[in-house]
């Protein structure tokens, strides 16, 4: 019997079982989930893509940079304690770099600018990836952190460094005109240098590390998908077939700032020994133990190259700072002063418990002499922090506990302490409640300058209130007191009073008292006082 089957060519499959036998052979590759195959015919030749769509009209991006040096270096103290000079350098270079990015959108690019990429010497915990986050939290940018000892030459053991630019992208939600003006920190820097005493160097991908880090540090085109990534070549074969517009398949590293750290052991005793060997006269017999931060201020180019570095990869980086190491009284600083001071972190940790914290001077000045110890900077208090407040995390959370302070006992014997709270924790917590009104006067004093005074019994006011109520001392405070600095200025304009005393019927009205107080003002200075509120009358919403 004749098979008819035989005589005939296979049927090519439908249009849709050929997508759809592509889309499961696809889903094996993480970040492709669909593909349109409306410009592909399933049994022969691709049919002739749609002709693309006008692009609409992209406006430049918007890109307003008007800070100056000092702007930029206010900021950079409200987080960072100490490295004055090194904050002064960084602004300066941003400052430099940004308002040539700035000239370069609105077509004014100056010729022959060098860019102000950097090189952060210093040793760990010393504030250097926090200097460089807080100046892109400042300006907007996306930020990206790298450590050079993952990275190799080729990209297929460990990473690549062209992914660092492809992470900015990410980090600006795609949108890759604001990627390429963003920054791009290195951190451990030193571990890719070439080591002084081989032959070869450290290793020949350290070398390899640093010509592709050249590339990107000057200028050159990134692909925005990965040559290794599988999935993100297919979609774009299938965009290209589409006659989708490449104008987005690039990213130029032109105008992204990259800055490199790293501590740099041993570079301070080549820098010591060209000092050294140039000196005569009677500084040859000068004896000097300089810290590393001053010894790292006299490093030249040479230095860094006789340390491993590639002339060309060394002088991509004109901009240098050095970072100082931190002592007890400025670890001191950090947690007292600094905005971004871990112990916020722990408040609010407790407070999610319903648990208030005070920490007393002396508490802090003990958790930084412990820190100091630690020979890890700043990284030094969250292990001292963590330490000394594990159980209190482990146990207060179930117990009827809902305040108590950290002194210096608390931190030298926590385990003691934590075991005479549990025990007393009621009158401790009243304590602890007078303290924080007391705590509430000195921060209105920090942010407004007036002195705020409690009497006993506008605390003891307070302190019940908080009780009833089942709420923080600061909520209450915050809360009946949220009006006061309009109207104390006010006064203050009137008769320039600095110093107020709270009673206990500020307490039970605050408002009125206020009010009645701004209106005497008036009239002690025989002028005519306002028919608004102390709020209104500031202007305030």
């Amino acid at each position: 019997m004749h098979d008819e089957t035989g005589d005939k060519p296979p049927t090519p499959p439908s249009h849709e079982d050929f997508q759809k036998k592509l889309e499961e052979m696809l889903k094996q590759f993480p970040g492709i989930s669909s593909i349109d195959m409306t410009g592909f015919s399933p049994g022969g030749a691709p049919s002739p893509p749609t002709p693309p769509e006008e692009p609409e009209e992209k406006l430049p991006l918007d890109f307003d940079f008007d800070y100056k040096p000092r702007d930029v270096k206010a900021h950079l103290d409200r987080f960072v304690i100490r490295q004055d000079e090194a904050k002064k350098v960084l602004s300066v270079a941003l400052c430099d770099h940004y308002n040539h990015v700035r000239l370069a959108l609105e077509g004014k690019e100056q010729p022959n600018y060098t860019k102000q990429n950097v090189i952060l010497l210093g040793p760990t915990g010393v504030g250097k990836t926090y200097l460089i986050r807080s100046i892109a939290d400042l300006i907007g940018v996306p930020f990206v952190k790298a450590d050079a000892t993952k990275f190799s030459e080729t990209g297929y053991v460990g990473s690549d460094v062209e992914d660092m630019v492809r992470e900015l992208v990410r980090r600006a939600d795609g949108d890759i005109e604001r990627a390429e003006y963003g920054i791009i920190y290195i951190d451990e820097i030193d571990k890719i240098a070439a080591a002084p005493d081989s032959k070869g160097g450290r290793d020949v991908s350290g070398r390899g590390v640093q010509t592709n880090l050249l590339k990107l540090m000057e200028e050159t085109e990134v692909p925005a998908r990965s040559p290794n990534d599988i999935a993100g070549q297919m979609a774009a074969m299938m965009e290209a077939s589409q006659g989708k517009g490449k104008s987005q398949n690039t990213i130029t590293t032109k105008h992204i700032l990259f800055v490199v750290s790293g501590a740099f052991d041993g570079l301070e005793k080549l820098v010591e020994k060209r000092v050294r060997e140039a000196t005569i006269g009677f500084a040859a017999t000068k004896s000097a133990d300089p810290e590393a931060g001053e010894i790292f201020e006299q490093a030249q180019t040479r230095d860094f190259i006789d340390y491993g570095f590639e002339p060309e990869f060394i002088g991509r980086l004109p901009v240098r700072v050095v970072c100082h190491s931190l002592n007890e009284e400025d670890l001191f600083h950090i947690l007292k002063n600094s905005e971004g001071s871990i112990i916020r972190q722990y408040e609010e940790d407790f407070s999610c418990y319903g648990i208030e914290v005070l920490f007393k001077d002396d508490g802090l000045r003990e958790i930084s002499q412990q820190a100091s110890h630690e020979k890890t900077g700043a990284r030094g208090l969250m292990t001292v922090c963590e330490r000394t407040f594990r159980n209190f995390k482990f146990e207060l959370p179930s117990t009827d506990v809902k305040r108590f302070v950290v002194d210096a006992k608390l931190v030298k014997d926590p385990k003691a302490t934590l075991e005479q709270l549990l025990s007393d924790h009621e009158q401790q917590a009243r304590n602890v409640m007078y303290q924080l009104v007391r705590d509430f006067g000195r921060r209105f004093m920090d942010s407004h300058g007036f002195e705020i005074d409690f009497t006993d019994e506008a605390a003891d006011m307070i302190v019940k209130e908080a009780l009833e109520k089942n709420t923080s001392v600061r909520d209450l405070c915050a809360e009946k007191f949220k009006d006061f600095h309009f109207g104390l200025n006010l006064i203050s304009q009137n008769k320039g009073q600095k110093k107020f005393t709270i009673e206990a019927d500020t307490v039970n009205q605050p408002d009125k008292v206020l009010s009645e107080w701004v209106v005497k003002s008036y009239r002690d200075s025989g002028l005519e006082a306002p028919a608004t509120s102390p709020k209104e009358s500031e202007g305030s919403p």
